[in-house]
């Protein structure tokens, strides 16, 4: 596992009165992302995104009087949740955070929700875990997501190809919570609206031939293959498969599958190809590109918006809180987070904390357009996207 790195943001200026005893004027909150593993090369934009909204609330001085904010990395790695429960442990018991942004993929954010945030009362927002499995999992009120669930994500892939009049695929998935929860959202909306799935296969990560996967595949037929895998990990070696035996040349790839490692390495390859990612077109998504651009990261990348906005909810729920304790704060997440009140996007989050210390109601907008329903994850917007030349091209956002 990659070591655990600190990253401090700088002092603010101000002072202010003190927060819990333990803490004086800092809170550390911890990012709990996958640093290794099937989506490392999406990490790192991820990680920043959470970062600008750190070291955007912690330079205004406006954090509870004053309260400057410690960033802590832990590495998910995504798929182990042992280690994934014993890095968390870490963040809460030897770094004392007091909130954490993650973890990133469904099942070992299901196993840190229920192992460690849970038994020690400390909140989480994921901004990236789909799986339909946690809108009803128990969570004592602690958990929130600014990502989508899978449940959404489904039926807008049925949505799409039946629009393009593709009513018939051959599906494959990773064999994991995130992978059977999409492919199960996905096949129950595309039958419903008139699509065969010839058949539904899960693949095992880490293997160095797919091509007796891919095969099975082929022989039930389809005119598409649906991946819904890992970028780095089965699902681009599923497409490696099907595009040296010549039994697919044409993809559905859901988030999962988004990062600019799958279009070095199959560029025009991917020309008969569709996907779909969290996304939006709305005037936070620009402040936010604009922002991200200013600070050097790529915030096309996958999650980096809902990154930014899950940190930042974090932050503004224990301002309206006044403490940073989650049993406290944790009841105001979805009120900073929903109309009524002005409405904040990136770069105002100073302007917001402002707001709330003077007794001002906030709607929190960000970059992904926030609304969170339910037991709190996101409404859900996507980005349908496809290929041209190798390059990746938005087609249209719902």
């Amino acid at each position: 596992m990659k070591k655990l790195i600190l990253a401090t943001t700088a002092l603010a200026a101000l002072a202010g009165p003190a927060l819990a005893a333990s803490h004086g004027n800092e809170v550390k909150l911890g990012i709990m992302l996958g640093f290794t593993g099937p989506l490392e090369s999406i990490t790192p934009a991820m990680r920043d995104g959470a970062m600008m909204a750190i070291k955007e609330v912690s330079d205004s001085g406006a954090l509870l009087g004053g309260t400057t904010v410690t960033a802590v990395e832990a590495d998910s790695t995504c798929i182990d949740s042992a280690a994934a429960t014993a890095a968390a442990e870490r963040l809460i018991t030897s770094d004392g955070v007091m909130g954490i942004m993650g973890a990133d993929c469904s099942g070992v954010t299901g196993a840190v929700l229920t192992n460690v945030a849970m038994p020690n009362g400390v909140a989480m927002i994921s901004p990236s875990a789909t799986s339909p499995g946690l809108s009803t999992a128990e969570d004592n009120d602690l958990f929130f997501r600014t990502a989508p669930s899978d449940a959404r994500q489904g039926v807008v892939m049925a949505e799409v190809l039946k629009e393009k009049g593709i009513m018939s695929v051959a599906l494959t998935y990773t064999n994991n919570d995130y992978g059977k929860g999409l492919a199960d959202s996905f096949q129950a909306a595309y039958e419903e609206a008139g699509g065969s799935v010839t058949l539904s296969a899960a693949h095992e990560d880490g293997k160095a031939d797919y091509s007796a996967e891919v095969a099975a595949l082929a022989s039930a037929g389809g005119d598409m293959l649906v991946v819904a895998g890992y970028v780095d990990q089965g699902g681009r070696g599923m497409i490696q498969a099907a595009l040296d035996t010549g039994a697919f040349d044409a993809f559905f790839l859901p988030d999962g599958m988004y990062g600019d490692s799958l279009v070095e390495v199959f560029g025009d390859g991917l020309d008969n190809t569709i996907g779909s990612v969290p996304g939006n077109d709305s005037p936070g998504n620009a402040m936010f590109t604009e922002l991200a651009g200013a600070a050097g990261f790529d915030p096309t990348s996958s999650y980096t918006g809902e990154s930014y906005d899950a940190a930042a909810l974090l932050l503004l729920a224990m301002q309206a809180a006044g403490a940073t304790d989650a049993e406290t704060y944790k009841t105001k997440v979805m009120d900073v987070a929903n109309a009524p009140g002005e409405k904040i996007y990136p770069g105002e989050l100073q302007k917001a904390l402002e707001l709330i210390a003077a007794g001002e109601d906030i709607d929190y907008v960000g970059a992904t357009a926030v609304e969170l329903i339910g037991s709190g994850e996101a409404a859900g917007n996507f980005r349908i996207y496809g290929f041209e030349g190798g390059e990746r091209k938005t087609q249209e956002y719902r």
